[in-house]
C-alpha cells in the first residue's frame, strides 16, 4: 500500500515527522478498501437506529447488529455486505458503558471517540483477520514488532470451552514470539454483545510504550499505562442463549475495533491521547479563551486546582457535543438527551469554576472541533452554526439555573434550625428540576458546615427510577412469540424456506363510489413459532407466531402500526384465528395469534385485514407525508424529520426546529395541508432501484436502512417524472422513500387538525395530528370552547362587585383553562385561548384581591371605631378566607401603628381562622408567630408566620379559651 509519508514510530522521542490523525485514519480505510476488497461505509450517526437497548452508538458494530442477529431483511443494503471497513463515531456515556465521570481524571478516557473497524460477515475468519491486522500495524504503520503483544482466549472449563489454539497458532505462524502470545480468561478475551446473543473469543493487540528490548508480558491486561490495548479482533462463533448455554452460530463473523485516539498516540510518539493533534488544537483554543495557565498534561495530586483536568474535560466534552448535536441528539430531560445535558453542564462548570472562562467559551471551540474532525465527518461543517447556537442557549439556561439554585439553597439554610440535615426533598428538586449538580450541592453545604442526608436523597432517586419505565436490555427481544431467534431464522434460511411475499398488502383499489376495496389473500402456513423454537403444529389455546408464504397484512415498520384482522382455515370456515399483531424478521412476516383450534404447517388459510383499522392507518400515513411537506414549506428546507409514528387514531411527527412553532405558522401548515387535500392529488407509488431513488432532488428520507429496490411515494407527480434526470418535480411536492400503506388520492384524508405541538428538547419539536372525523370533531370542540371563553370575557367586562361572584368567575376561568389544556382541539386555537385565559385569570385574581381589600378596609374601620387606638385588639369577625382575615389585620395596624391585633374568624365547617400582627414598637419581645402558635395550639391547630405577621387555624370548640390565651399572652409581652 503506497503511503504519502514516511512512517516513524521509533522509541526515540521527537524523531522524524509523525503522521497526522487524518493520515492515520485515511491509511486504515484505504488499506482494507484497496488491498483487501472491503467496502468503505460512512459512520452511522451516534443516535442508534431502532435499538432501544442503547443510548448512543458506542461501538462500530452497532449498525451491523441485524446481521449478527440474523434479522436483516434479505433485500436491504445491509444484507449485501460481506467485507466492510469504516471509522465510526462512538459515545460512551450513560448506560452500561459509561466513561463520563472518568473523563479528565486520566489521559485516555473519553466520552466521544472514533472506532476504526473492519468486518467480515460470513466471509473470512481468524487466519485472514490476524494477517491483515499484523500487516497493517507492522508494515504500513511500521510499529516495531517487539513492542506488540497479542492475547487469545485461554478457555473456560465451566462452559466447556477449550482454549482458542487456532488463533494462537495463527499468531505464531506470523512470527510473533511465543513469549508475546498470551492466554487470558473469559473476562478478558471473550466478547459478548449482551446478556444473550452473538458472542465469541477475541484476540487483542497490546502496545508497549516503553520498549527498549524489555519483555513486558507481565504488564499486559494489568491496567498499566505503559502497556495498552490498541486493537480487539472478535470472532463471533457462538450465541448465548437465555438459559446461559452457548450454541454455535450458523455463520461466523469478524468484528474488529481499534480506537483512533490510542493508535494516533502510538504513532505520534505520545503518552497521552490529549497530546495528539486530535486534541492539541482544542486545548490551545481553550487556553486563548480562559484565564487559566496553559495545559501541562498533569494528573492526580500534581494537578493543583484540577486545571489540567478541566482542560481535558472541556476538550473531550465539546467534541461529544458537536457530534451528538449534529446527529440529532440535543440536551434534554430523558435518555440520551439527558446524558448530553449532563455532559454540557459538566463542561460549563469546569469552564466557569476552574478555568475562570467567561460564558460562551464552549461554543467558541466549535470551529476548532470542526477544523479537526470536519474532513472525516463533513456533516459537522454543515451544522457548525446550529451546534454553537444550541450550546450557547443551553449554557445560558444552566447558568441561570445555577443562580436560582444558589438562592434556593441560601433561603433553605436560613429557614433551617440549628444542627439539622439539609432537606433531601429540596436537594432532589434542585437536582431533578434545575439540573443542579449533586456534588455542587454537597460543596456549598460543606462550606456552610451543614450536612446532607444522602440516604434520604438516594431513596427519592430510587422511587423516581421505579416510576420510570424500564427500557429493553441488549439482546432482549420484545416478544418471545413474534421475534425469531437467530437459530430459528438460520434454519429457515438454510432450509430454503422462502421469505414471505407481502406484496398483497398493497393490493387495494378505489371502488366506483369512492370506497376502498381490499383484495382477499389465500396463504399457506409454512411454520409456527413458539418459545424460541419452530414447530409444525400448535395446539388449541396456545399463543404463537404464524409464518406464511404470502400475506396481505402490514407488519409494523417505518413508524406505522401493524395491521390487525383474522385468518380462517379453508377447511374450517367456522373457525377464526384473530391476528393481534404482525412483525417482520429477516424477510419473514410473523402473525401473532392465539390458536383456537390446532394449527399445522401446510394448512391453507384465508386472510382478512381489519379494513377500518387499515384505512385509518393509510389515511394518517398519507397525512404524515402532507404534514412533512407543509412543515418544510412553512418553516424552511432545513426542517428535517426526526421520527414519526402512525396509528389508526393519530399521527405523531418529530422534526428539527429553532423554537416553538407560532400560532401563525401552525395555521399556515394546516391550511397548506387542507389545500393539498382539496386538490385530491393522486398518490403515486412504485418500487425503484435504491441508487436511482437517492438521486432524486428534494427526496425526503430518514436515517434508516432501506430495501433494494425501494418504494417511492409521490403526491401528484408520477414516479417516472420524479426520476427524470434533472427533474425538480420533487422540490414542488412530497416525494419520500416509504414502505407504508397509503391512500390512492389525498382527498380521502378529508381533514387534518394539529392537536398538539411541543418541544421535546431544545431544537426538536413534536406535533400530533388527527384526520377525518376526528379532525372535524376537534374543530367543533375548539369552536365550543372558544364560545365559552368569549362568554367569560363578556361577564368580566360587566363589572362584578360581589366577592363570591368574582371568586366563582376566577374558579371558572381555572377550570376552563384545564379543559382547554387537555382537550383535543386545533393547537393554534388552543394557544390563542390559553393566552386569553391567562390574561383573564390575572384580571379575575386582581379583581378578587381588590374587592377583598375594599371589604377588609371597611371591616378595619368598624373595628377601629369600636376599639380606638388601644395597644391590643382581640376580637372575632366574619371573614370568608384567611387571606381576607390577614388583610383586615393589616389594614387595622396600618391605621393604628401602635396597636397589636389578633382576630379569629369561625367558619361554617367548624374551623377557626386566626391572623395577627404585632406593632413594631414591641419587637423583638413580642413575636407574631409565637402569639399565633399559642392561640392555635389552644384550639388544637397549627400556625406559622414571621415576627410581625402570624396566621393559622384551629377547632371552634377551643375558641373561647383561645381568646383568653390571646389576651394573656399579649399582656405578658407588653
Amino acid at each position: 500500500l503506497a503511503v504519502p509519508w514516511r512512517w516513524r514510530c521509533s522509541p526515540r522521542r521527537g524523531g522524524a515527522a509523525c503522521p497526522s490523525a487524518g493520515q492515520v485514519r485515511a491509511a486504515f480505510l484505504r488499506f482494507f478498501e484497496e488491498r483487501h476488497g472491503h467496502r468503505r461505509l460512512p459512520s452511522a450517526p451516534v443516535r442508534p437506529r431502532g435499538d432501544p437497548s442503547l443510548l448512543f452508538v458506542n461501538a462500530g458494530m452497532n449498525q451491523f447488529k441485524p446481521i449478527f442477529l440474523g434479522t436483516v431483511h434479505p433485500r436491504s443494503e445491509l444484507a449485501q455486505h460481506r467485507r466492510v471497513v469504516n471509522s465510526q463515531k462512538c459515545v460512551r456515556a450513560g448506560g452500561k458503558h459509561n466513561d463520563l465521570e472518568d473523563v479528565g481524571r486520566d489521559t485516555y478516557h473519553h466520552t466521544f471517540f472514533e472506532m476504526l473497524g473492519n468486518w467480515s460477515f460470513g466471509d473470512y475468519f481468524k487466519e485472514e483477520a490476524c494477517n491483515m491486522a499484523w500487516e497493517l500495524l507492522t508494515e504500513v504503520y511500521e510499529i516495531p514488532r517487539d513492542r506488540l503483544y497479542v492475547t487469545y482466549f485461554g478457555g473456560d472449563p465451566s462452559l466447556g470451552l477449550s482454549a482458542d489454539e487456532e488463533c494462537r497458532d495463527v499468531w505464531l505462524r506470523l512470527g510473533v514470539p511465543a513469549s508475546h502470545v498470551l492466554p487470558f480468561p473469559l473476562k478478558d478475551n471473550f466478547w459478548e454483545m449482551g446478556d444473550t446473543g452473538p458472542c465469541g473469543p477475541c484476540t487483542e493487540i497490546h502496545y508497549d510504550h516503553v520498549g527498549g528490548g524489555r519483555n513486558a508480558a507481565a504488564l499486559v491486561n494489568q491496567g498499566s499505562p505503559d502497556v495498552v490495548e490498541i486493537w480487539n479482533l472478535v470472532f463471533m462463533q457462538y450465541s448465548r442463549e437465555v438459559e446461559g448455554n452457548l450454541l454455535p452460530l450458523p455463520q461466523h463473523h469478524v468484528d474488529t475495533g481499534m480506537g483512533l485516539e490510542r493508535l494516533v498516540t502510538v504513532l505520534q510518539n505520545k503518552r497521552s491521547n490529549y497530546g495528539t493533534d486530535l486534541f492539541t488544537p482544542i486545548l490551545d483554543a481553550i487556553h486563548k479563551g480562559c484565564r487559566a495557565p496553559r495545559y501541562q498534561g498533569l494528573v492526580g495530586d500534581a494537578d493543583v486546582g484540577h486545571v489540567n483536568m478541566a482542560y481535558r474535560v472541556v476538550a473531550d466534552h465539546v467534541r461529544s457535543l458537536c457530534v451528538c448535536i449534529t446527529d440529532g441528539i440535543y440536551p434534554g430531560f430523558s435518555g440520551a438527551e439527558l446524558v448530553l445535558r449532563q455532559i454540557l453542564r459538566r463542561a460549563v462548570r469546569f469552564c466557569s469554576e476552574v478555568l475562570q472562562a467567561p460564558p460562551g467559551l464552549l461554543a467558541s471551540l466549535v470551529p476548532t472541533v470542526v477544523e479537526v474532525l470536519g474532513d472525516a465527518y463533513p456533516e459537522l461543517t454543515r451544522n457548525a452554526n446550529k451546534i454553537s447556537d444550541i450550546i450557547n442557549e443551553n449554557e445560558a439556561a444552566f447558568l441561570s439555573s445555577l443562580e436560582r439554585g444558589r438562592h434556593i439553597i441560601e433561603r433553605t439554610v436560613q429557614q433551617m434550625g440549628p444542627s439539622t440535615n439539609f432537606p433531601a426533598e429540596v436537594a432532589w428538586s434542585l437536582h431533578g428540576n434545575l439540573g443542579f449538580p449533586l456534588d455542587l450541592i454537597n460543596l456549598m453545604l460543606e462550606e456552610k458546615g451543614i450536612s446532607f442526608d444522602s440516604a434520604a436523597f438516594n431513596e427519592l432517586a430510587l422511587e423516581d427510577a421505579k416510576r420510570k419505565p424500564r427500557g429493553l436490555r441488549a439482546g432482549q427481544p420484545g416478544s418471545t412469540h413474534t421475534h425469531l431467534d437467530m437459530h430459528s431464522l438460520a434454519w429457515l434460511q438454510s432450509s430454503k424456506v422462502p421469505a414471505t411475499d407481502d406484496s398483497p398488502k398493497y393490493a387495494y383499489t378505489l371502488g366506483q363510489r369512492g370506497q376502498y376495496e381490499f383484495s382477499p389473500c389465500q396463504a399457506t402456513v409454512l411454520m409456527l413459532y413458539r418459545d424460541q423454537s419452530l414447530h409444525k403444529e400448535i395446539g388449541a389455546g396456545q399463543r404463537c407466531g404464524v409464518i406464511l408464504d404470502r400475506t396481505n397484512f402490514y407488519a409494523e415498520q417505518g413508524g406505522q402500526d401493524s395491521d390487525q384482522g383474522y385468518m380462517i382455515p379453508l377447511d374450517q370456515q367456522d373457525v377464526l384465528f384473530p391476528v393481534e399483531s404482525v412483525h417482520l424478521c429477516g424477510g419473514y412476516v410473523i402473525h401473532e395469534v392465539t390458536a383456537v383450534e390446532t394449527l399445522r404447517a401446510g394448512d391453507q388459510v384465508q386472510l382478512f385485514v381489519d379494513e377500518g383499522q387499515r384505512l385509518a392507518c393509510m389515511t394518517n400515513h398519507t397525512a404524515t407525508h402532507l404534514l412533512n411537506f407543509a412543515l418544510r414549506r412553512v418553516l424552511g428546507d432545513s426542517t428535517e424529520q426526526r421520527g414519526s409514528h402512525v396509528t389508526a387514531e393519530q399521527l405523531r411527527f418529530d422534526f428539527d426546529t429553532k423554537g416553538h412553532v407560532t400560532v401563525e405558522q401552525l395555521q399556515q401548515v394546516e391550511q397548506m395541508v387542507q389545500d393539498l387535500i382539496q386538490k385530491n392529488e393522486v398518490v403515486h407509488m412504485a418500487e425503484v432501484p435504491l441508487t436511482l431513488a437517492r438521486r432524486v432532488q428534494g427526496l425526503r428520507a430518514v436515517d434508516e436502512e432501506y430495501p433494494d429496490p425501494v418504494r417511492i411515494v409521490s403526491l401528484g407527480v408520477p414516479v417516472e417524472d420524479v426520476l427524470t434526470c434533472d427533474s425538480e418535480a420533487a422540490m414542488q411536492t412530497s416525494v419520500e422513500l416509504c414502505c407504508g400503506t397509503h391512500l390512492l388520492q389525498t382527498g380521502s384524508v378529508e381533514d387534518l387538525a394539529i392537536v398538539s405541538e411541543c418541544q421535546l428538547v431544545k431544537g426538536i419539536s413534536r406535533v400530533i395530528a388527527v384526520t377525518g372525523a376526528r379532525a372535524k370533531e376537534a374543530r367543533e370542540v375548539g369552536q365550543c370552547l372558544a364560545m365559552k371563553v368569549d362568554s367569560v370575557s363578556l361577564r368580566m367586562k360587566q363589572g362584578i362587585t360581589s366577592i363570591p361572584e368574582m371568586q366563582n368567575l376566577s374558579k371558572e376561568v381555572g377550570q376552563l383553562t384545564e379543559v382547554v389544556n387537555n382537550t383535543a382541539m386545533p393547537q393554534w386555537q388552543r394557544k390563542e385561548l390559553q393566552t386569553i385565559l391567562k390574561a383573564l385569570q390575572r384580571k379575575t385574581n386582581t379583581a378578587v384581591r381588590k374587592l377583598v381589600l375594599k371589604q377588609a378596609e371597611k371591616m378595619a374601620e368598624v373595628l377601629l371605631a369600636k376599639y380606638g387606638n388601644q395597644p391590643v385588639i382581640i376580637d372575632t369577625v366574619a371573614a370568608d378566607s384567611l387571606f381576607m382575615l390577614v388583610k383586615v389585620v393589616n389594614q387595622l395596624c396600618d391605621k393604628s401603628p401602635g396597636t397589636s391585633v389578633l382576630l379569629l374568624s369561625p367558619q361554617a365547617s367548624g374551623e377557626v381562622l386566626c391572623a395577627c400582627q404585632v406593632s413594631k414598637n414591641y419587637l423583638p419581645t413580642f413575636s407574631a408567630t409565637d402569639w399565633a402558635m399559642a392561640v392555635c395550639t389552644q384550639m388544637e391547630g397549627k400556625a406559622r408566620g414571621s415576627r410581625i405577621v402570624g396566621k393559622g387555624y384551629g377547632n371552634a370548640k377551643g375558641m373561647q379559651g383561645a381568646l383568653t390565651t390571646a389576651l394573656e399572652f399579649a399582656q405578658s409581652k407588653l
